[in-house]
């Protein structure tokens, strides 16, 4: 293992009508807040009553800022702080899935800047100052209720990027199993996968442990196998939607990485995709997951996969380890596309392939380093097996 600093910092509150605790967690730090949140889900639901009015009853003025996008944009940071400043702001409240939060972390850090909040995203400028930030989540997927980071896209440059700051870091989030009921079977499936892609990404690490890092690793992704699936078909499944929630937070909020930091790879590709086309994110990690897997499958990454097949899928150990490994990644694809449903292919989401060059040529600029370095010719390779 790596020396690491354990800090999590985030105080949470975890199961149904936590939802009280909001006002509490707030006030020590600010009563003028930001609240924001994407397409107004949150009104059907009633979520948006309720918060209202808990700000009413405990003396916190709040302005909004809504329809945030699947795939936040800038513009929509730049809007949030600009009402931040405007209005004297002390705190930004994210109501929604990763994409609201990581829009208002990258708005808390973005009130203290008198430029295009771009400009932080691309480190052209740093980050000084971070309002405190607070969630209340409604979609398991991203983690952003726990961590410290934001991914932010760019129409006008087809540009899709993550930052991270400590301060960014939720003060305290709430965390209701029940505010998941209402998310679509495709929206599910996409969080689950986005889960299991966050664990692998660490799982598959060149750092070289088989120690306790590795053994939670494979226990979050066995309970995604288990309880995806029963979420996705009975959607008001309380114990289903809480392991997939709390299993969504500690997948990424630094607990399985300390230790074992290694650069990203899929979500660098898939980043790509989502820049150009807009896809949903989860569910372009879940396309080329399986075959990142197969690509990268060889005699150095062998014995991790035949772990992976072994401790995840109950394979049978055998000294055909590649057989296993082979295995292993037919069940994860087949996991994708017949208990989560969702599809094999590029081409079925709407990913052309006049753009892949590009793509792989973004995409290759982080990936120099990761479990297995790709180049540009490699990360082209990966996208034309999901076609």
């Amino acid at each position: 293992m790596q020396n690491f600093l354990y800090d999590i910092g985030t105080k949470i509150y975890f199961g149904e009508g936590q939802i009280v605790h909001l006002p509490e967690a707030i006030k020590p730090y600010a009563s003028k807040v930001l609240l924001v949140y994407g397409g107004g889900s949150i009104k059907k639901s009633g979520l948006y009553d309720t918060i209202t009015q808990l700000f009413r009853e405990n003396g916190i003025e709040w302005k909004e800022l809504s329809g945030v996008e699947p795939n936040p944009r800038v513009s929509s940071v730049n809007a949030g702080a600009k009402l931040c400043k405007e209005f004297g702001l002390e705190a930004v409240v994210a109501v929604g899935g990763g994409s609201t939060i990581d829009c208002s972390k990258v708005i808390a850090e973005a009130t203290f800047y008198d430029g295009d909040a771009w400009d932080l995203v691309t480190k052209k400028a740093p980050v000084t100052k971070v309002l405190p930030v607070f969630s209340v989540l409604t979609l398991s997927a991203t983690g952003s209720e726990m961590d410290c980071g934001a991914v932010i896209s760019n129409l006008d440059t087809n540009d899709k990027m993550s930052v991270a700051h400590p301060d960014a870091r939720p003060k305290a989030s709430i965390l209701d199993p029940t505010y998941t009921y209402t998310v679509s079977q495709y929206q599910t499936a996409a969080g689950t996968a986005d889960i299991m892609s966050h664990i692998f990404e660490i799982y598959f690490s060149t750092v070289k442990t088989a120690g306790l890092l590795d053994r939670m690793a494979e226990a979050m992704l066995k309970t995604c196998i288990q309880y995806g699936p029963i979420a996705y078909n009975d959607p008001t499944n309380y114990e289903a939607r809480a392991n997939l929630m709390w299993t969504s937070s500690l997948a990424i909020n630094g607990l399985l990485s300390y230790g074992k930091g290694t650069p990203w790879s899929v979500h660098s590709m898939e980043h790509q995709l989502s820049a150009f086309f807009d896809i949903t994110h989860g569910v372009g990690l879940a396309i080329l997951t399986p075959a990142w897997m197969r690509y990268v499958l060889d005699d150095s990454t062998v014995d991790k996969f035949a772990e992976y097949a072994f401790n995840v899928w109950n394979i049978p150990m055998s000294e055909d380890k590649y057989a296993m490994a082979n295995a292993a990644i037919d069940k994860t694809q087949a996991f994708f596309t017949q208990e989560l449903h969702i599809p094999a292919t590029l081409h079925e989401v709407g990913i052309t392939e006049d753009k892949l060059e590009i793509m792989a040529e973004k995409s290759a600029v982080t990936l120099g380093s990761t479990y297995k370095p790709l180049t540009k010719e490699d990360v082209m390779n990966i996208y034309r097996a999901c076609f």
